[in-house]
């Protein structure tokens, strides 16, 4: 027998020889760092997908086949592992000396197995595939919240349409209606019907035809209150040939017209003056009695005040009777009707007594009944009774408007009772209501009649100090003013020093003119007239007669005889006054003839 070493190396038939370990270690690392290249490119994925959701949703919505591909890599490396897992333990069956190296390897610390290295490896991949579950949801989420966003944005813009609209902005409306359509995003019928409003109020009816035509061809089906609003708009143009047409169309698309419909139509024929029209149209409405008694309330309404503004008074009390006799519960507004068709006439004391019954059927006067009432004394000459039912109706809780300030100030300026319209005006602003230039006008022109200048600068300072513009009746006010008190220069100075955007007009030059033919200036009148020609303003019949009267006061008839033909033979409207300024001047200067002449080239006038 031959001695063997201990230390030889023998390879008998039962036994290979052992691979050194570092083979078997070496390929079992690749496998774990491939595993988690994969692991790192799931949460590289998940990083840009935070920072990039765009890109996310397009390999999770659009490419579906990357991320099976994914999964197939997964499988494919775990089946890899799996096989080095069985020629690992073939080795350890063969060799319990490897046993050692490969548990070194495969293990964290001492004594813990293999097994959990895969275990903390799957639980790291499982919660990168939660974690993209999770993130595609939230993209999906989000675009359901892109869906809601994108509505909110739809309502915001239907109201701003609306709002555009109401302010008279059109263009900009219908551009934004535009943008909505094309969108394929199609605003509702009540956009519809407010933008067809604004088209009616602008009198672009052509327009407004379109956007029914448009309503038709892609919707939404106009509606009953389309055609009212349309119906409305050819009656404000007093086209009732189109107003008849459109409410015909109502009935051949298969639309009702209701009582709105009847009660435009039958007020725009009462102020064409076909009562007898509109008084049909009205019994074809009540044989209806479809819609209560307030629809016929406000139809019988309407056809009572066409009654009072042509004059019918008959006609208005029958169907004011009307309306008793049938019991119809009244309001205010039928009261305001009757109260102001009394004024219409002058009887004041049957607005009186409408107004007690008014109170005994429990109906409270608003703000129309007063300034009807107010209007109507101040027109009578009965300014003290229209202060004390100004008085009345504050005290009734019913605050007065710019309407009635400017009633009242109007009417005391003109009874001579500056001082108390100067009161009123200082009222209003201390209930913060600042007036509108005519009322200002109002009391400065009143001041300059009686000759109170310095009162009349004072109102209009402070006029500007409450930051409203003079405009050019503020400065013909002033310019008169100073023409009454003497000071022409003044008053040809104020004319220079017009502020900016207000240029002279007629009324401007007509008071120069007037001033300087008073003082025999024919020459300078003459200047004034050829600048007024440069300035493209035209004279009237009183620039005319101002120059008639000059030159009859400077004794140049032919020039007066030639200017005063002129007139005759252009399209220029005149009245009696120069007739009675020539015929006064060849009285005087005994040509009875031209003074027969010119009474009757008056008469044929006529």
């Amino acid at each position: 027998m031959i001695p063997v070493e201990p230390n030889s190396t023998i390879c008998s038939l039962d036994r290979r020889p052992l691979q050194p370990p570092y083979r078997r270690r070496s390929t079992g690392t690749n496998a774990i760092r491939k595993f988690c290249k994969i692991l790192f490119c799931l949460q590289t994925v998940l990083i840009l997908a935070a920072q990039e959701s765009y890109f996310v949703l397009r390999i999770l919505n659009g490419s579906v086949h990357t991320l099976e591909s994914i999964k197939d890599r997964i499988h494919l490396y775990f089946t890899q592992l799996l096989r080095f897992e069985s020629s690992f333990d073939l080795i350890d069956s063969r060799s319990g000396s490897c046993d050692r190296y490969v548990r070194k390897e495969f293990s964290d610390g001492p004594g813990e197995p293999r097994g959990a290295v895969f275990n903390a490896l799957d639980t790291m991949l499982k919660g990168s595939l939660d974690r993209l579950k999770t993130m595609r949801e939230n993209i999906v989420w989000g675009y359901s919240r892109g869906n809601i966003v994108s509505e909110n944005v739809f309502q915001s813009d239907i109201s701003m349409i609306r709002t555009l609209c109401v302010e008279g902005k059109l263009g900009t409306a219908l551009w934004l209606w535009r943008t909505e359509v094309q969108q394929l995003r199609i605003p509702d019928v009540i956009t519809h019907n407010y933008l067809l409003n604004a088209l009616c109020k602008s009198g672009d009816m052509g327009m407004a035809e379109w956007l029914v035509e448009e309503m038709f061809r892609q919707g939404p089906p106009p509606t009953c209150a389309t055609y009212n609003t349309l119906l409305k708009g050819y009656c404000l143009l007093d086209d009732m040939d189109k107003a008849l047409d459109v409410f015909c169309t109502m009935a051949y698309c298969g639309i009702r017209p209701n009582r709105v419909s009847c009660n435009i139509l039958v007020h725009a024929l009462c102020q064409k003056g076909l009562l007898s029209s509109a008084r049909n149209l009205l019994e074809k409405i009540l044989d209806g009695n479809n819609d209560g008694e307030m629809s016929n309330l406000i139809t019988s309404t309407i056809l009572m005040d066409g009654h009072f503004k042509s004059g019918d008074m008959d006609g208005a009390l029958n169907c004011w009777n009307d309306i008793l006799g049938k019991g119809i519960e009244l309001d205010a507004v039928a009261y305001n009707v009757i109260i102001h068709g009394y004024c219409l006439s002058g009887d004041i004391n049957l607005a009186y007594k409408s107004l007690c019954d008014m109170f005994k059927r429990g109906h409270f006067p608003d703000i129309f009944t007063y300034n009807t009432l107010i209007s109507s004394l101040c027109k009578s000459g009965r300014i003290d009774e229209a202060c004390y039912v100004f008085g009345l109706m504050s005290r009734m809780c019913v605050p007065p408007d710019e309407i009635t300030y400017k009633i009242v100030i109007q009417g005391l300026c003109i009874s001579g009772d500056v001082v108390r319209a100067n009161y009123f005006l200082s009222h209003m602003l201390e209930n913060s209501i600042i007036p509108k230039p005519v009322i200002w006008n109002v009391i400065i022109d009143a001041y300059g009649k009686y000759g109170q200048v310095q009162e009349a600068l004072s109102v209009t300072n402070k006029m500007i100090e409450f930051g409203v513009l003079p405009n050019v009746y503020t400065c013909n006010s002033l310019i008169h003013t100073h023409i009454r008190d003497g000071s022409i220069d003044k008053a040809h100075y104020l004319k220079r020093q017009m502020p900016n955007g207000i240029s002279p007009d007629s009324v401007t030059y007509n008071l120069l003119i007037g001033a300087a033919c008073d003082l025999g200036d024919i020459t300078y009148a003459l200047l004034l007239h050829d600048e007024m020609l440069k300035g493209r303003c035209e004279p009237d019949i009183i620039t005319y007669t101002e120059l008639i009267k000059c030159y009859c006061m400077r004794n140049k008839m032919k020039e007066a005889e030639e200017l005063f033909f002129k007139i005759l033979t252009s399209n220029l409207p005149y009245d009696h006054v120069p007739f009675i300024i020539l015929m006064k001047k060849c009285f005087k200067l005994g040509e009875l003839d031209k003074v027969f002449e010119l009474y009757q080239i008056w008469l044929r006038g006529l």
